[in-house]
Formats: C-alpha cells, sequence, structure tokens
C-alpha cells in the first residue's frame, strides 16, 4: 500500500528532480569546457581511460540541484516530514561541499591531487558525527533490522555507528565512480529501492521515499549526459555528495542496516581497494586483482566499460530486490 502521498505526488518529485538535473547538466558542459575544468586521469590506472582527460568534471553539481529542488517542493506538500528533508539535504550538502573542495583543488592546480586522505576523513567524521548526533536527539538511536523485522535500540553506541556509515559510504560510491555511468546507474538503482521501501513498508518513512524519488529522478537526468561516452563526470563533488544522501536516507528511515545489502556493489568496490593494497604490502608487490577496484579488474580482463556497468547494475538491482523482500 502507497501512503503518504500517493504515486502521483512521487512521481512528480522524481520528473521535477529529473528535469532539474538534464537542464542543469545540459547547461554546465560547455560551461565547463569553457573554464577548462577537465577530468584529470590518473597514470597509473587503465591505459584506456587517459583519452577521457579534459572532459568536464564536477557535474555532480547539476544533480545535487536537482535532488535539492525536488526536495525543498515537497516540503510544501501535506504531512512533509520536513526536519528529516532537512537533515538527508545537509548531509548531502556537506559531504558534496567536501568533494567540491577537493575537485576544485585539482582543477585548480591541473593535477589529480585535492584534499590529502587525513583531510577527507577529519571532514567526513565530523559531519557524520553531526547528523549522529542531531538524528539521536531528534528520533532516538532505534534501527530495523532486515529479515528479523525487529527494532533494535542501540544506545550510544548510535553515534559511531552512523559514523562510520557516512564515512564508509561516502568514500565507498567515491570509489565506484570510475567507468562512465558506473556510479550514477548503480546508485539510481539503489535510491529507487529506498523511495519505495519508504512508500510502502511501515510508517514514517515519508523523507526517505521523497529522497528516493529525488536522487533517482536526479540521476537519471545525469545520466543522459553520463553513460558511456561520457560527455561530463560526476567527480568527487557527486559521488561525496552521493554517499551523504544515501547513507542519510536510510537514517532517517531507520533502515541503516538496507545500506550494505542494496549497495553491495558499494562494499565490494571499497572491499577491493582494502584486500588489494593491504596483500600487495604483505607480500612486498603482489597482486590480488589485475587493478583495484574491482571494476578496473574485470576491463582489464577483456569487458568493456558498458559491459561492467550493465553487470554491475544487474547485480545491484538483485541485491536490492533482496533489501526490499527483507523488510517486507
Amino acid at each position: 500500500m502507497i501512503h503518504s502521498h500517493g504515486i502521483a505526488a512521487y512521481a512528480l518529485i522524481a520528473a521535477i528532480a529529473f528535469a532539474v538535473s538534464m537542464l542543469v547538466t545540459a547547461r554546465m558542459i560547455p560551461l565547463l569546457k569553457e573554464k577548462q575544468f577537465g577530468q584529470f586521469i590518473r597514470e597509473e590506472g587503465p591505459q584506456a581511460h587517459l583519452s577521457k582527460a579534459g572532459t568536464p568534471t564536477m557535474g555532480g553539481i547539476a544533480f545535487v540541484l536537482g535532488i535539492t529542488v525536488a526536495i525543498v517542493v515537497s516540503m510544501f506538500m501535506p504531512g512533509s516530514d520536513t526536519t528529516g528533508k532537512i537533515a538527508i539535504l545537509l548531509s548531502m550538502f556537506a559531504f558534496g561541499a567536501i568533494g567540491f573542495i577537493d575537485d576544485y583543488n585539482k582543477v585548480a592546480k591541473k593535477q589529480n591531487e585535492g584534499l590529502t586522505p587525513k583531510q577527507k576523513l577529519v571532514l567526513q567524521a565530523v559531519f557524520g558525527l553531526a547528523l549522529a548526533v542531531f538524528m539521536m536527539v531528534k528520533e532516538g538511536t532505534t534501527m530495523l533490522i532486515p529479515f528479523i523485522g525487529k527494532t533494535v535500540d542501540i544506545g550510544l553506541f548510535y553515534i559511531p555507528f552512523v559514523m562510520f556509515i557516512e564515512v564508509a559510504m561516502a568514500n565507498a560510491v567515491n570509489l565506484t565512480d570510475g567507468l562512465d555511468g558506473l556510479a550514477s546507474s548503480t546508485s539510481a538503482i539503489v535510491a529507487c529501492t529506498f523511495a519505495v521501501i519508504g512508500m510502502t513498508v511501515g510508517s514514517g518513512n515519508e523523507a526517505m521515499a521523497v529522497a528516493g524519488q529525488a536522487v533517482f529522478g536526479s540521476l537519471l537526468g545525469f545520466l543522459l549526459y553520463n553513460h558511456y561516452p561520457a560527455k561530463i563526470f560526476m567527480g568527487d563533488t557527486g559521488s561525496m555528495a552521493l554517499g551523504g544522501v544515501l547513507s542519510a536516507m536510510a537514517i532517517v528511515g531507520h533502515m541503516e542496516w538496507l545500506l550494505p545489502i542494496a549497495g553491495l556493489i558499494y562494499v565490494i568496490e571499497a572491499l577491493s581497494v582494502i584486500i588489494q593494497v593491504t596483500y600487495f604490502k604483505k607480500t612486498g608487490g603482489k597482486r590480488i586483482f589485475r587493478m583495484a577496484p574491482i571494476h578496473h579488474h574485470f576491463e582489464l580482463g577483456g569487458w568493456h566499460e558498458t559491459k561492467v556497468v550493465r553487470v554491475f547494475c544487474l547485480f545491484t538491482l538483485v541485491c536490492c530486490i533482496i533489501a526490499w523482500l527483507s523488510v517486507r
């Protein structure tokens, strides 16, 4: 049963996000080219990617605007969980700002280095802490356990738990953003899943449902230009913002444990890097994967970028169906 607004209202949110994102992305491409805000490609990455150098980056600004406009519009609808939506938006803005600073440093200095890992981690932890404290004060420290269907209260452990989710998601989505349309397409599927769950499962998940629709619609608008061969990249601005908004919508909906199920692809991408780096250091230079993150492993194994994206999207869809079934 669809509750709170109804299908038409939720569809309107997605449509608004789609339109804004599409129009802003189309305008940003020539503007970024004019400003020479092009992507710098890592020399240690796949050699086939060197041809992508100069492709406009920081396109995440477009779908962040789309998400923002759609969510703000939804605040004028009856029964709006305005506080929850503000928390989701602030999380997206905070993590997107970290990515923006990183991107701007790269394009301004004309090199593929931005903030240091330590600087990023400190900023992410501070913003994660802010959201954790806000949610604890606003809604307590409970969360739903998938498959079991019970809600548990984890008390003060809630703060480090939420901080970990925010930081882990931001970095995992960032690592997933390595092929044309990969992060945007898999994230659109995850967002749509959270929207459906928010609309149909339990009550009080209006903010999660609206945010899911907004992210879904906005990413579809961006994908018109981000699919292979990409005319624009989301940059760290986009991937960090995506990590922030996806984790926040799960936290606001008390469905934190659905993230590693629906977003298992992010977990695998991050783990592939951790495993590769650890094994490399322990064995004096040996590797488990051809290249990490794991999407490059398949790419160097002969898969075309588009095949990797299709397979990863199909895998994400299966994971999302499992996530949906786990809370039915």
